[in-house]
């Protein structure tokens, strides 16, 4: 009870601070101003019933949650799907995928108090919840359990770091998971973590992104980004992070042949101008994706300033540098890569992704480097030989079709709780 009370007053202290981050992030992605009545718990338009919600913070776990939410789709035509957001790209992405279908809404999940929460469930009367992750809100899960939402805590990761961040606050996570019907972790080690914290019942479904297809439209995108590249060999620099950029764009200066192109997609669309700015400054000439031309001979990086095409652009290189996992974020998904056949390279740091990592390299579908000068020497080194290159491809393809089913074992869950 005193815990709970102290995370309680925490919000409400800390509330004026978030609300102030929002107006900051606001200044570079103006979206994050929009819907705040739905941060409150305040919806205009209702859900048809019966309603199964999914909640999927941001870019990453709302493409995770795709296959998902089609299973639960075609299983359950007559029910809506609401997917949850906490950023608006998250939301976006969601648009782009579901926008067509009517029985797909979404909307952001209100802050972590207790009005707000049990006004969102009011509203909205769901029947099951999916959390995608690790997205543990104590204060909305026990309301749910209290309104009898059972609700499953999918795909589940817990990095060492992300464990030890929770056993911070042992009361409010023990409280958090035992609030939950059911908790289907990635991987053994993600089960292990999960209990050691207080959770009981975890299963190893696996790894739901294996179990995302290349979509025929993408690919082909792939293949008309590639014939703007004029045949020229290219390096992805893919879902790159703040600091990386410098890096990567140095050592391709000082490693690459004058005919390689290298592409780069910044994680965060916020920061396609930024990324602009550095290569121009880099003393490499610029083309855009935006621009919607052909790559000119001496165009030497090329920005992939969109979303929701990340496929195309795996699709497009020879090989991908994975973002993230050059400087201490933790990496970003490579089975996305793996899938369309493009070889990765990653660099040291890929505790969020560590056994998918792993395995990568062990089919021989990814190749690890210490450092962005190792990593660029290792990506032009496969471009010099086509037949390592095709080979390391081909491992990729194999090993994320060997991984797949996750899906239809979180389905299996999500059918008991449905069924109450």
């Amino acid at each position: 009870m005193l815990a709970r009370l102290s995370y309680t007053l925490l919000w409400v202290c800390a509330l004026p601070f978030v609300l102030l981050r929002l107006v900051w992030r606001a200044r570079r992605q103006p979206a994050y101003l929009r819907h705040l009545d739905e941060r409150f718990g305040h919806y205009a338009r209702r859900a048809p019933l019966p309603v199964i919600w999914v909640h999927a913070v941001s870019v990453g776990e709302t493409r995770a949650a795709e296959p998902l939410v089609r299973a639960l789709l075609a299983r359950w035509p007559d029910h809506t799907v609401l997917l949850t957001h906490m950023t608006p790209t998250g939301r976006e992405t969601s648009d782009s995928l579901f926008g067509g279908d009517a029985r797909v809404l979404r909307c952001y999940l209100p802050y972590d108090l207790g009005v707000p929460c049990r006004r969102f469930l009011a509203h909205f009367r769901p029947r099951v919840g999916v959390v995608m992750e690790t997205e543990l809100w104590p204060t909305l899960l026990r309301n749910c359990r209290a309104g009898g939402v059972p609700v499953l805590l999918a795909n589940a990761r817990l990095s060492e770091r992300s464990a030890r961040r929770y056993a911070r606050w042992p009361t409010l996570t023990r409280m958090a998971l035992g609030a939950l019907a059911a908790i289907g972790a990635q991987t053994e080690a993600d089960a292990r973590r999960l209990g050691e914290l207080g959770a009981n019942g975890v299963v190893v479904t696996g790894n739901i992104k294996f179990d995302i297809s290349p979509p025929d439209a993408l690919v082909a995108l792939g293949a008309s980004f590639r014939e703007r590249f004029g045949g020229r060999p290219a390096v992805l620099a893919a879902s790159t992070r703040e600091g990386e950029e410098a890096l990567i764009l140095e050592a391709f200066r000082m490693q690459a042949p004058d005919d390689a192109l290298l592409a780069i997609v910044p994680r965060h669309p916020q920061r396609f101008d930024e990324v602009a700015r550095l290569v121009e400054a880099s003393g490499l000439r610029l083309q855009r994706r935006s621009d919607d031309a052909p790559v000119a001979a001496d165009t030497r990086v090329w920005l992939g300033d969109s979303m929701g095409e990340m496929f195309a652009y795996y699709a497009a290189a020879d090989v991908a540098l994975i973002g993230g996992s050059w400087l201490p974020f933790g990496g970003q998904n490579l089975i996305e890569a793996c899938a369309v056949g493009t070889p990765v390279v990653l660099g040291p740091h890929t505790f969020n992704f560590a056994q998918v990592a792993d395995l990568a390299i062990a089919a021989g579908a990814a190749r690890r480097a210490g450092d962005i000068g190792e990593g660029m020497r290792i990506a032009l080194g496969l471009l010099a030989d086509r037949a390592a290159c095709d080979a390391t491809g081909a491992a990729g393809r194999q090993f994320a079709a060997a991984h797949r089913g996750a899906t239809a074992r979180t389905m299996e869950i999500v059918e008991r709780l449905n069924r109450g």
